[in-house]
Protein backbone atom coordinates (compact mmCIF):
# COMPACT_ATOMS: atom_id res chain seq x y z
CA UNK A 1 0.00 0.00 0.00
CA UNK A 2 2.72 2.43 0.83
CA UNK A 3 4.64 1.46 -2.63
CA UNK A 4 1.07 2.40 -4.07
CA UNK A 5 0.60 5.71 -2.08
CA UNK A 6 4.01 6.84 -3.22
CA UNK A 7 3.73 6.05 -6.69
CA UNK A 8 -0.04 8.02 -6.97
CA UNK A 9 2.23 11.10 -5.63
CA UNK A 10 4.80 10.61 -7.64
CA UNK A 11 2.70 10.68 -10.18
CA UNK A 12 0.58 13.35 -8.98
CA UNK A 13 3.20 15.28 -8.74
CA UNK A 14 4.67 14.93 -12.06
CA UNK A 15 1.04 15.97 -13.78
CA UNK A 16 0.87 19.35 -12.32
CA UNK A 17 4.20 19.40 -12.72
CA UNK A 18 3.86 18.92 -16.53
CA UNK A 19 0.10 21.02 -16.79
CA UNK A 20 2.00 24.25 -14.54
CA UNK A 21 4.96 24.27 -17.47
CA UNK A 22 2.31 23.88 -20.24
CA UNK A 23 0.65 26.96 -19.12
CA UNK A 24 2.19 30.09 -20.99
CA UNK A 25 1.27 33.66 -20.26
CA UNK A 26 -1.42 33.68 -23.06
CA UNK A 27 -3.19 30.78 -21.44
CA UNK A 28 -3.19 32.09 -17.64
CA UNK A 29 -6.09 33.60 -18.25
CA UNK A 30 -7.75 29.97 -19.19
CA UNK A 31 -5.73 28.55 -16.41
CA UNK A 32 -7.59 30.35 -13.76
CA UNK A 33 -11.15 29.55 -15.03
CA UNK A 34 -9.68 25.86 -14.73
CA UNK A 35 -8.63 25.98 -11.28
CA UNK A 36 -12.15 27.99 -10.59
CA UNK A 37 -13.93 25.21 -12.96
CA UNK A 38 -12.05 22.60 -10.35
CA UNK A 39 -13.21 24.02 -7.30
CA UNK A 40 -16.94 24.09 -8.78
CA UNK A 41 -16.47 20.36 -9.04
CA UNK A 42 -14.70 19.95 -5.78
CA UNK A 43 -18.12 22.07 -3.95
CA UNK A 44 -20.21 19.86 -5.39
CA UNK A 45 -18.50 16.38 -4.98
CA UNK A 46 -18.07 17.47 -1.39
CA UNK A 47 -21.70 18.07 -1.23
CA UNK A 48 -23.04 14.83 -2.13
CA UNK A 49 -20.19 12.62 0.00
CA UNK A 50 -18.99 14.68 2.86
CA UNK A 51 -21.59 14.60 5.21
CA UNK A 52 -19.82 11.56 7.11
CA UNK A 53 -16.65 13.42 7.31
CA UNK A 54 -17.98 16.20 8.22
CA UNK A 55 -19.79 14.77 11.19
CA UNK A 56 -16.56 13.62 12.62
CA UNK A 57 -15.06 17.60 13.18
CA UNK A 58 -15.88 18.26 16.64
CA UNK A 59 -15.70 22.05 15.80
CA UNK A 60 -18.14 21.84 12.88
CA UNK A 61 -20.54 18.82 14.22
CA UNK A 62 -21.38 21.07 17.38
CA UNK A 63 -24.86 19.36 18.07
CA UNK A 64 -26.38 15.90 17.81
CA UNK A 65 -29.15 16.70 16.26
CA UNK A 66 -27.91 18.55 13.03
CA UNK A 67 -29.46 17.80 9.93
CA UNK A 68 -27.71 16.67 6.47
CA UNK A 69 -28.53 19.83 5.10
CA UNK A 70 -26.00 21.35 7.59
CA UNK A 71 -23.05 19.36 6.69
CA UNK A 72 -23.90 20.19 2.59
CA UNK A 73 -23.79 23.94 3.47
CA UNK A 74 -20.66 23.90 5.76
CA UNK A 75 -18.74 21.78 2.94
CA UNK A 76 -19.86 23.95 0.25
CA UNK A 77 -19.07 27.50 2.26
CA UNK A 78 -15.55 25.90 3.23
CA UNK A 79 -14.36 25.17 -0.19
CA UNK A 80 -15.82 28.62 -1.68
CA UNK A 81 -14.23 30.73 1.09
CA UNK A 82 -10.61 28.77 0.22
CA UNK A 83 -11.33 29.99 -3.52
CA UNK A 84 -12.29 33.66 -2.18
CA UNK A 85 -9.46 34.04 -0.34
CA UNK A 86 -7.18 32.53 -2.89
CA UNK A 87 -8.54 35.18 -6.03
CA UNK A 88 -9.09 37.70 -3.11
CA UNK A 89 -5.13 37.67 -1.56
CA UNK A 90 -4.38 37.87 -5.71
CA UNK A 91 -6.54 40.66 -6.73
CA UNK A 92 -4.80 42.49 -3.53
CA UNK A 93 -1.13 42.09 -4.30
CA UNK A 94 -2.17 42.90 -7.91
CA UNK A 95 -3.10 46.42 -6.79
CA UNK A 96 -1.38 48.57 -8.89
CA UNK A 97 0.28 46.79 -11.73
CA UNK A 98 0.50 48.93 -14.56
CA UNK A 99 3.50 47.84 -17.17
CA UNK A 100 4.92 44.11 -17.48
CA UNK A 101 8.20 45.55 -16.28
CA UNK A 102 6.76 44.93 -12.86
CA UNK A 103 7.68 42.19 -10.93
CA UNK A 104 4.09 41.24 -10.13
CA UNK A 105 3.49 41.00 -13.56
CA UNK A 106 5.46 37.66 -13.82
CA UNK A 107 3.57 36.34 -10.56
CA UNK A 108 0.33 36.66 -12.91
CA UNK A 109 1.11 34.62 -15.32
CA UNK A 110 4.30 32.23 -13.37
CA UNK A 111 4.18 30.26 -10.29
CA UNK A 112 1.69 27.84 -11.02
CA UNK A 113 3.46 25.10 -9.04
CA UNK A 114 2.85 27.39 -6.12
CA UNK A 115 -0.22 28.49 -6.97
CA UNK A 116 -1.81 25.40 -6.79
CA UNK A 117 -0.23 24.23 -3.57
CA UNK A 118 -1.26 27.52 -1.97
CA UNK A 119 -4.92 27.03 -3.18
CA UNK A 120 -4.78 23.55 -2.47
CA UNK A 121 -3.64 24.61 1.32
CA UNK A 122 -6.36 27.38 1.77
CA UNK A 123 -8.81 24.67 0.91
CA UNK A 124 -8.04 22.59 3.60
CA UNK A 125 -7.48 25.05 6.41
CA UNK A 126 -11.07 26.41 5.71
CA UNK A 127 -12.41 23.08 6.91
CA UNK A 128 -10.48 23.77 10.60
CA UNK A 129 -12.04 27.30 11.02
CA UNK A 130 -15.29 28.04 13.67
CA UNK A 131 -18.51 27.75 12.91
CA UNK A 132 -18.79 31.32 13.65
CA UNK A 133 -16.58 32.14 10.53
CA UNK A 134 -18.08 30.55 8.15
CA UNK A 135 -21.55 31.90 9.37
CA UNK A 136 -20.15 35.19 8.41
CA UNK A 137 -19.34 34.31 5.48
CA UNK A 138 -22.31 32.49 4.38
CA UNK A 139 -23.71 35.83 5.10
CA UNK A 140 -21.64 38.27 3.76
CA UNK A 141 -21.94 35.49 -0.12
CA UNK A 142 -25.00 36.77 -0.50
CA UNK A 143 -24.31 40.55 -1.36
CA UNK A 144 -21.14 39.45 -2.95
CA UNK A 145 -23.36 36.85 -4.95
CA UNK A 146 -25.75 39.76 -5.97
CA UNK A 147 -22.89 41.58 -7.44
CA UNK A 148 -21.44 38.92 -9.21
CA UNK A 149 -24.53 38.47 -10.69
CA UNK A 150 -24.56 42.18 -12.10
CA UNK A 151 -21.16 41.56 -13.45
CA UNK A 152 -23.08 39.03 -15.26
CA UNK A 153 -25.42 41.73 -17.05
CA UNK A 154 -22.20 43.93 -17.58
CA UNK A 155 -20.50 41.36 -19.47
CA UNK A 156 -23.72 40.17 -21.23
CA UNK A 157 -24.32 44.00 -22.72
CA UNK A 158 -20.74 44.08 -23.63
CA UNK A 159 -20.94 40.87 -25.65
CA UNK A 160 -24.16 41.88 -27.19
CA UNK A 161 -23.13 45.35 -28.47
CA UNK A 162 -19.63 44.13 -29.30
CA UNK A 163 -21.73 40.85 -31.22
CA UNK A 164 -23.61 43.72 -33.27
CA UNK A 165 -21.00 46.11 -33.94
CA UNK A 166 -18.69 43.72 -35.35
CA UNK A 167 -21.33 42.32 -38.11
CA UNK A 168 -22.53 46.31 -38.69
CA UNK A 169 -18.78 46.97 -39.47
CA UNK A 170 -18.65 44.33 -42.35
CA UNK A 171 -21.46 46.59 -44.01
CA UNK A 172 -22.92 43.96 -46.23
CA UNK A 173 -26.45 43.26 -46.74
CA UNK A 174 -25.92 39.77 -45.65
CA UNK A 175 -24.79 40.34 -42.29
CA UNK A 176 -27.67 42.52 -41.98
CA UNK A 177 -29.77 40.32 -42.76
CA UNK A 178 -28.63 38.23 -40.56
CA UNK A 179 -28.93 40.18 -37.71
CA UNK A 180 -32.43 40.76 -38.39
CA UNK A 181 -33.41 37.08 -38.77
CA UNK A 182 -31.40 36.30 -35.17
CA UNK A 183 -33.37 39.39 -33.56
CA UNK A 184 -36.68 37.78 -34.83
CA UNK A 185 -35.60 34.27 -33.43
CA UNK A 186 -34.57 35.77 -30.22
CA UNK A 187 -38.18 38.08 -29.82
CA UNK A 188 -40.49 34.82 -30.77
CA UNK A 189 -38.23 32.69 -28.39
CA UNK A 190 -38.45 34.55 -25.34
CA UNK A 191 -42.53 35.27 -26.03
CA UNK A 192 -43.38 31.79 -26.39
CA UNK A 193 -41.49 30.80 -23.47
CA UNK A 194 -43.12 33.74 -21.31
CA UNK A 195 -45.97 32.13 -22.53
CA UNK A 196 -45.19 28.79 -21.17
CA UNK A 197 -44.04 30.44 -17.89
CA UNK A 198 -48.47 31.22 -17.71
CA UNK A 199 -49.04 28.09 -17.97
CA UNK A 200 -46.74 26.95 -15.51
CA UNK A 201 -46.18 29.52 -12.39
CA UNK A 202 -50.26 30.61 -13.03
CA UNK A 203 -52.45 27.08 -12.42
CA UNK A 204 -55.90 27.65 -12.51
CA UNK A 205 -57.76 27.73 -9.21
CA UNK A 206 -55.12 29.56 -7.28
CA UNK A 207 -54.40 33.45 -6.71
CA UNK A 208 -51.30 34.09 -8.20
CA UNK A 209 -51.16 37.84 -8.34
CA UNK A 210 -47.38 37.82 -7.59
CA UNK A 211 -46.26 35.43 -10.33
CA UNK A 212 -48.63 37.12 -13.37
CA UNK A 213 -46.71 40.59 -12.00
CA UNK A 214 -43.44 38.80 -13.20
CA UNK A 215 -44.16 37.57 -16.11
CA UNK A 216 -46.44 40.34 -17.28
CA UNK A 217 -43.65 42.64 -16.41
CA UNK A 218 -40.96 40.90 -18.14
CA UNK A 219 -42.97 41.36 -21.09
CA UNK A 220 -43.46 44.71 -21.13
CA UNK A 221 -39.72 45.47 -20.97
CA UNK A 222 -39.20 43.30 -24.10
CA UNK A 223 -41.40 45.48 -25.78
CA UNK A 224 -39.97 48.32 -24.22
CA UNK A 225 -36.57 47.47 -25.15
CA UNK A 226 -37.64 47.19 -29.07
CA UNK A 227 -39.25 50.56 -29.06
CA UNK A 228 -36.09 52.22 -27.26
CA UNK A 229 -33.82 50.83 -29.20
CA UNK A 230 -35.78 51.63 -32.45
CA UNK A 231 -36.39 55.01 -31.92
CA UNK A 232 -34.83 57.36 -34.10
CA UNK A 233 -32.99 59.38 -31.50
CA UNK A 234 -31.20 56.35 -30.03
CA UNK A 235 -28.06 54.78 -31.47
CA UNK A 236 -29.23 51.05 -30.88
CA UNK A 237 -29.86 48.10 -32.55
CA UNK A 238 -32.64 45.26 -32.27
CA UNK A 239 -29.94 42.85 -31.78
CA UNK A 240 -28.95 43.37 -28.31
CA UNK A 241 -32.33 44.37 -27.42
CA UNK A 242 -33.86 40.68 -28.46
CA UNK A 243 -30.89 39.07 -26.63
CA UNK A 244 -31.41 40.96 -23.52
CA UNK A 245 -34.86 39.70 -23.72
CA UNK A 246 -34.38 36.38 -24.05
CA UNK A 247 -31.94 36.81 -20.76
CA UNK A 248 -34.68 38.41 -18.94
CA UNK A 249 -37.18 35.70 -19.88
CA UNK A 250 -34.37 33.01 -18.42
CA UNK A 251 -34.04 34.85 -15.45
CA UNK A 252 -37.76 35.44 -14.77
CA UNK A 253 -38.07 31.39 -15.13
CA UNK A 254 -35.35 30.96 -12.70
CA UNK A 255 -36.79 33.34 -10.19
CA UNK A 256 -39.99 31.62 -10.43
CA UNK A 257 -38.61 27.90 -10.67
CA UNK A 258 -36.44 29.00 -6.89
CA UNK A 259 -39.99 29.39 -5.56
CA UNK A 260 -40.82 27.19 -1.98
CA UNK A 261 -41.77 23.58 -3.33
CA UNK A 262 -45.07 23.84 -1.12
CA UNK A 263 -45.92 27.31 -2.83
CA UNK A 264 -49.26 26.70 -4.72
CA UNK A 265 -48.37 28.29 -7.68
CA UNK A 266 -45.39 26.39 -8.62
CA UNK A 267 -46.92 24.63 -11.22
CA UNK A 268 -43.68 22.53 -11.42
CA UNK A 269 -43.27 21.51 -7.67
CA UNK A 270 -44.66 17.60 -8.74
CA UNK A 271 -40.86 17.51 -10.50
CA UNK A 272 -39.51 19.74 -8.04
CA UNK A 273 -35.85 17.42 -8.01
CA UNK A 274 -35.73 17.53 -11.61
CA UNK A 275 -36.18 21.47 -11.76
CA UNK A 276 -33.63 22.08 -9.25
CA UNK A 277 -30.54 19.92 -10.86
CA UNK A 278 -31.56 21.41 -14.24
CA UNK A 279 -31.61 25.02 -12.10
CA UNK A 280 -28.06 24.40 -11.11
CA UNK A 281 -26.69 23.11 -14.22
CA UNK A 282 -27.80 26.26 -15.76
CA UNK A 283 -27.07 28.51 -12.78
CA UNK A 284 -22.95 26.78 -12.98
CA UNK A 285 -23.28 26.91 -16.58
CA UNK A 286 -23.65 30.65 -16.57
CA UNK A 287 -21.21 31.14 -14.20
CA UNK A 288 -18.68 29.43 -15.74
CA UNK A 289 -19.55 31.40 -19.07
CA UNK A 290 -19.30 34.91 -17.44
CA UNK A 291 -15.97 33.71 -15.85
CA UNK A 292 -14.62 32.55 -18.84
CA UNK A 293 -15.75 35.72 -21.02
CA UNK A 294 -14.03 37.81 -18.26
CA UNK A 295 -10.66 35.93 -18.36
CA UNK A 296 -10.80 35.79 -22.39
CA UNK A 297 -12.56 39.88 -22.93
CA UNK A 298 -10.07 40.98 -20.50
CA UNK A 299 -8.13 43.59 -22.77
CA UNK A 300 -10.77 43.78 -25.10
CA UNK A 301 -11.15 47.89 -25.97
CA UNK A 302 -14.83 48.03 -25.05
CA UNK A 303 -14.26 46.41 -22.01
CA UNK A 304 -14.48 48.11 -18.31
CA UNK A 305 -10.86 45.21 -17.62
CA UNK A 306 -9.02 47.42 -19.51
CA UNK A 307 -6.79 50.00 -17.26
CA UNK A 308 -6.74 53.62 -18.56
CA UNK A 309 -3.08 52.50 -19.35
CA UNK A 310 -3.43 49.72 -21.78
CA UNK A 311 -2.91 50.68 -25.70
CA UNK A 312 -6.18 48.70 -25.84
CA UNK A 313 -7.87 50.93 -23.49
CA UNK A 314 -8.37 54.03 -26.39
CA UNK A 315 -5.92 55.62 -25.21
CA UNK A 316 -3.96 57.95 -28.33
CA UNK A 317 -1.09 60.09 -26.75
CA UNK A 318 1.65 59.45 -28.60
CA UNK A 319 5.27 58.83 -26.88
CA UNK A 320 8.46 60.87 -27.05
CA UNK A 321 9.87 60.45 -30.05
CA UNK A 322 13.97 61.11 -30.82
CA UNK A 323 15.76 62.08 -33.97
CA UNK A 324 18.49 59.82 -33.35
CA UNK A 325 17.99 56.45 -34.82
CA UNK A 326 20.00 54.73 -31.57
CA UNK A 327 18.84 56.84 -29.03
CA UNK A 328 15.07 55.19 -30.12
CA UNK A 329 16.13 51.87 -30.34
CA UNK A 330 17.68 51.87 -26.71
CA UNK A 331 14.54 53.35 -25.26
CA UNK A 332 12.18 50.79 -27.24
CA UNK A 333 14.25 48.40 -25.31
CA UNK A 334 13.55 49.82 -22.12
CA UNK A 335 10.45 51.81 -22.42
CA UNK A 336 7.67 50.11 -20.40
CA UNK A 337 4.70 48.46 -22.05
CA UNK A 338 1.51 48.34 -20.00
CA UNK A 339 -0.81 45.79 -19.13
CA UNK A 340 -3.56 45.10 -21.92
CA UNK A 341 -6.16 44.81 -18.62
CA UNK A 342 -6.68 44.59 -14.78
CA UNK A 343 -5.43 42.13 -13.12
CA UNK A 344 -6.87 43.27 -9.81
CA UNK A 345 -10.36 43.11 -11.39
CA UNK A 346 -9.55 40.33 -13.35
CA UNK A 347 -9.19 38.38 -9.86
CA UNK A 348 -12.28 40.25 -8.11
CA UNK A 349 -14.13 38.36 -10.53
CA UNK A 350 -13.16 35.23 -9.59
CA UNK A 351 -13.64 35.72 -5.97
CA UNK A 352 -17.31 36.89 -6.78
CA UNK A 353 -18.11 34.02 -8.48
CA UNK A 354 -16.62 32.02 -6.07
CA UNK A 355 -19.62 33.63 -3.26
CA UNK A 356 -22.01 33.21 -5.92
CA UNK A 357 -21.49 29.47 -6.84
CA UNK A 358 -21.56 29.19 -2.71
CA UNK A 359 -24.81 30.40 -3.06
CA UNK A 360 -25.92 28.23 -5.71
CA UNK A 361 -24.97 25.16 -4.51
CA UNK A 362 -26.31 25.43 -0.87
CA UNK A 363 -29.39 27.54 -1.86
CA UNK A 364 -28.60 31.26 -0.55
CA UNK A 365 -27.36 29.41 2.95
CA UNK A 366 -31.64 28.03 4.10
CA UNK A 367 -31.44 25.03 5.76
CA UNK A 368 -35.36 24.76 5.89
CA UNK A 369 -35.56 23.17 2.10
CA UNK A 370 -34.80 19.36 1.66
CA UNK A 371 -31.49 18.66 0.85
CA UNK A 372 -32.55 17.53 -2.74
CA UNK A 373 -33.70 21.37 -3.51
CA UNK A 374 -30.95 23.71 -5.12
CA UNK A 375 -30.70 27.48 -5.51
CA UNK A 376 -34.76 27.10 -3.80
CA UNK A 377 -36.29 29.82 -1.52
CA UNK A 378 -37.74 33.28 -1.36
CA UNK A 379 -34.44 35.10 -1.39
CA UNK A 380 -33.55 33.42 -4.43
CA UNK A 381 -36.55 34.49 -6.22
CA UNK A 382 -35.99 37.75 -5.02
CA UNK A 383 -32.51 37.86 -5.88
CA UNK A 384 -33.17 36.74 -9.26
CA UNK A 385 -36.35 39.22 -10.27
CA UNK A 386 -34.00 42.25 -8.71
CA UNK A 387 -31.49 40.98 -11.20
CA UNK A 388 -33.82 41.15 -14.01
CA UNK A 389 -35.00 44.45 -13.25
CA UNK A 390 -31.26 45.87 -13.17
CA UNK A 391 -30.19 44.19 -16.86
CA UNK A 392 -33.46 46.46 -17.89
CA UNK A 393 -32.14 49.44 -15.89
CA UNK A 394 -28.72 49.43 -17.33
CA UNK A 395 -29.44 48.04 -21.13
CA UNK A 396 -31.57 51.18 -20.97
CA UNK A 397 -29.30 53.46 -19.28
CA UNK A 398 -26.72 52.56 -22.12
CA UNK A 399 -29.09 53.68 -24.79
CA UNK A 400 -30.29 56.86 -23.06
CA UNK A 401 -27.12 57.85 -21.68
CA UNK A 402 -25.34 58.86 -25.00
CA UNK A 403 -28.08 61.44 -25.44
CA UNK A 404 -28.14 62.76 -21.70
CA UNK A 405 -24.21 62.84 -21.83
CA UNK A 406 -22.88 62.90 -24.93
CA UNK A 407 -19.16 63.64 -24.29
CA UNK A 408 -18.93 59.64 -22.17
CA UNK A 409 -18.61 56.26 -24.06
CA UNK A 410 -20.73 53.65 -22.43
CA UNK A 411 -20.27 50.27 -24.36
Amino acid sequence: MSCLASCCASLTCGLCTSVASGITKRSARVAYCGLFGVSLILSWILREVATPLLKQFSWINTSDNLPKEYFQIQAVLRVSLGNFLFFGILALIMIGVKDQNDRRDSWQHGGWIAKMLIWALLTILMFFLPNVIITIYGILSKFGAGLFLLVQVIMLLDATHSWNDSWVAKDEQKWYVALLIISIACYLAAFTFLGILFIWFNPSGHDCGLNVFFIVMTIILAFAFAVIALHPKVNGSLLPASVVSVYCAYVCYTGLSSEPRGYECNGLHKKSKAVSTSTLVLGMLTTVLSVLYSALRAGSSTTFLSPPSSPRAGGTKPLLQSDDPESGKEKKETESRPVSYSYTFFHLIFALASMYSAMLLSGWTSSSESSDYIDVGWTSVWVRICCEWVTAALYVWSLVAPLIVPDREFY
